[in-house]
């Protein structure tokens, strides 16, 4: 996620004088040689002049992407970038509309303020809707998603069926109400924490069109306020208690009491998602911090075990500007300094049964959670890996002590409640290893964790709640690497006689990387400040000044998740071909993304990241999305299509004015795809909410039911639906 409701993360604590991952490449063994070789082809590469930067920029491959290991081709030609057009609002260089390749057709599927359950009234283009009515309708800024089949009556999952989890991530205060930030009254902080969370519908096709049912039963929002349940190692603990307050439309009114630990209220800034093969949703609590603030001045860094608990994970007097602590003091840490810890962590949710209570699991470590992407090894051995989107933040895995039983879904239920949460080092010869965030290891002081100030408790087990509650403290203790801005993860399905456990994380960027003569990384002590480190580069992290990002990945030794040891490489880095940035020493700003022809599919800012059922990976971006500055070659956003076998890609789609493209769903077939576009013209003003976007109403006078129309009035992040007009598999 990025917007204006994104940190800046301009701080790091990371110094190293590790070699670049150029100058280490010819040191490491012929079997990890070969996987990093892997990502662009062997003889591509010797014929381009080697393994180096210049041999990776040199490799292009002519012709389409045909069918390989695992992976079935690519059968498009990438769209152009969306740079330097008339039909945008006067304020952009970039189309505003979503573009798809010749031989596809999207359409508008749901929008923000569209009615998704039974009570639902429609949006109100003026912005006039209420909290009460926000909640029943589709949430703002929608992010990741994940498609849930009924069984069809042929026994099989429903390709025209299902439901739709999907998360929104933050709210545009300016638009939100017509009053915008400045009207931060209790109505508009309600609406606000409204619109945040979670929106599930039942999507369905008839007579060949994809459309929301908006009186479905299983309709059903997620929100600010939404009770919560809580398990897991910190389930209980002190730390877990915050200040008990009845919720209501006239506000938020104490009791006198504290919460018990096993019970939280809403869930918040959701941005990443994952599934379990289990069939519910995992929904990824991010930048949570934002949406505190205090109306006095908050506890120092230095003021004891709350300072330094905020200052590790950016909690401030203002927040993001929700405004939200000045209306609600839930949301008030200095009234209620507890209740941020109840936040950022990963949501189980399930989507098929529309009064479950939402289990907060804190086994999975709190931090702002990007993805949550599972893997089930042939022993029955569950992983779940996962990044934290801030710079210079760690790369994680969870191992469930419990086997899943595919056979027994109620007796997967608590996988996720008892295991070991690791976080990763990448060492400078392409191995790696997972660290495990328990009692007993032992930090880079030479000193147990249990033993670690930050830590200590009556027993292990107020030791491991504690690790769990301030978990990026515990990963500063053990000397995990930093990364730049881990966000998606994603598994390559085993398939086509490819059957390694190969996890791809997206590194979104990190201008502070390599910024300072004089590095700095997150102390081991846990005292720096989130985002505040200016790291050397490293093996894992390359260049400096890396304003485009990459992609890593890594297989686990042995095929299995239990592994603690791995050898990983850098699938590519992204950049901009046309670009007359001065280079630097480690970055020429180019990247190696392997295009035909060269150049083609240039993108950066890689963030979301997802594999479809047929081995093609799908990496969707994130920046500033106007064609401006470091961006006016690559322009839009967009989402490209890539081979793992030999990083060839393909741009499929560009999305409209100031947007992030985010969140990927296919049917079970593979015949439809839902897209995200969040925050079409950010920046606008409440007296002007158009000023930069008028989309999704300028591409479309209808969604995809053919009946639903749209208004103008304000841009609204929406959910696109992509078919291929032949009826084929998207991509093919």
């Amino acid at each position: 996620m990025k917007g204006i409701k994104h940190p800046r993360n301009d701080e790091t604590i990371n110094p190293s004088g590790n070699a670049s991952i150029y100058d280490v490449i010819d040191r490491v063994d012929s079997k990890r040689r070969n996987f990093v070789k892997g990502s662009v082809g062997v003889a591509a590469l010797q014929a381009a002049g080697g393994l180096t930067l210049s041999g990776l920029v040199n490799t292009v491959q002519a012709g389409p992407v045909p069918a390989g290991l695992g992976f079935p081709g690519i059968g498009f030609e990438s769209v152009p970038a969306s740079v330097s057009v008339t039909s945008a609002p006067a304020a952009s260089a970039v189309a505003d509309r979503i573009t798809v390749p010749a031989g596809y057709t999207a359409e508008l599927f749901v929008a923000w303020g569209d009615p998704i359950m039974p009570g639902g009234v429609p949006f109100a283009s003026d912005a006039s809707n209420t909290a009460a009515e926000q909640a029943k309708q589709f949430g703002a800024h929608n992010d990741g998603m994940a498609f849930f089949p009924f069984v069809g009556t042929d026994g099989r999952p429903s390709v025209d069926r299902g439901i739709l989890a999907i998360n929104n991530e933050y709210t545009p205060e300016e638009i939100l109400t017509p009053a915008g930030i400045a009207g931060a009254n209790l109505a508009a902080v309600r609406k606000s924490q409204a619109a945040h969370g979670v929106s599930i519908l039942e999507a369905r096709r008839r007579n060949g069109k994809w459309m929301v049912v908006k009186n479905s039963v299983y309709g059903r929002r997620l929100t600010a306020n939404t009770k919560t349940r809580i398990s897991g190692p910190a389930a209980g603990h002190a730390l877990m208690k915050a200040n008990e307050y009845l919720i209501s439309d006239t506000g938020s009114q104490a009791t006198g009491r504290q919460t018990d630990g096993f019970t939280a209220y809403g869930t918040i800034n959701n941005c990443a998602n994952g599934v379990t093969p289990w069939g519910t949703y995992l929904t990824c609590e991010e930048n949570f911090n934002g949406n505190f603030g205090s109306n006095t001045a908050v506890p120092a860094p230095t003021a004891g075990e709350v300072g330094k608990m905020f200052n590790r994970y950016g909690l401030t007097k203002d927040g993001f500007n929700y405004k939200w602590h000045t209306q609600d003091p839930r949301f008030d840490l200095n009234v209620n300094p507890n209740e941020a810890n109840l936040f950022g962590w990963v949501v189980e949710v399930d989507p098929y049964d529309p009064k479950s209570v939402p289990v907060k699991r804190t086994a999975l470590g709190r931090f702002k959670h990007e993805s949550a992407q599972y893997v089930v090894d042939a022993q029955g051995h569950l992983a779940v890996y996962m990044g934290d989107d801030e710079r210079n933040e760690y790369i994680y895995k969870f191992v469930s002590a419990g086997k899943f039983n595919p056979a027994d879904r109620v007796a997967n239920r608590n996988l996720l409640d008892d295991g070991v949460l690791y976080v990763a080092k990448f060492d400078a010869d392409l191995s790696g290893q997972w660290l495990p965030l328990l009692p007993g290891t032992v930090g880079v002081d030479g000193v147990a964790l249990r033993d670690n100030p930050n830590f200590a408790g009556a027993n292990d087990a107020e030791v491991l709640a504690k690790i769990l509650i301030k978990t990026r403290m515990a990963a500063d203790a053990v000397g995990a690497t930093m990364m730049d801005r881990p966000e998606w993860t994603g598994a390559r399905p085993r398939i086509g006689g490819f059957n390694k456990i190969e996890i791809y994380c997206t590194l979104t960027n990190n201008n502070r990387r390599g910024s300072s003569a004089t590095p700095s990384s997150n102390k081991a002590d846990g005292t720096t400040a989130a985002g505040s480190a200016r790291p050397a580069v490293d093996a894992a992290n390359p260049r400096e000044d890396n304003i485009y990002g990459h992609i890593i990945r890594w297989q686990e030794t042995g095929d299995t998740v239990k592994a603690t040891t791995f050898a990983w490489s850098l699938f590519l880095q992204a950049g901009d071909t046309k670009t007359t940035k001065p280079a630097k020493a480690t970055n020429n700003y180019k990247g190696n993304i392997v295009a035909d022809p060269y150049g083609s599919a240039d993108f950066g800012a890689p963030d979301g990241l997802w594999f479809d059922p047929f081995g093609r990976l799908w990496v969707q971006t994130d920046q500033i999305g106007d064609a401006s500055g470091d961006w006016k070659n690559i322009g839009a956003n967009c989402m490209v299509c890539a081979d793992p076998n030999t990083g060839m890609a393909r741009r499929f789609l560009t999305g409209p004015n100031g947007c992030e493209v985010t969140g990927i769903a296919m049917s079970p077939d593979g015949k439809t795809m839902w897209v995200g576009v969040q925050h079409p013209g950010e920046d606008a003003t409440p007296s002007n909410p158009e000023l930069k976007s008028r989309w999704p109403a300028n591409q479309w006078g209808v969604e995809s039911d053919g009946v639903t129309s749209l208004p103008f009035g304000r841009p609204r992040s929406a959910v696109v639906v992509i078919t291929k007009d032949d009826g084929g598999v998207i991509g093919s």
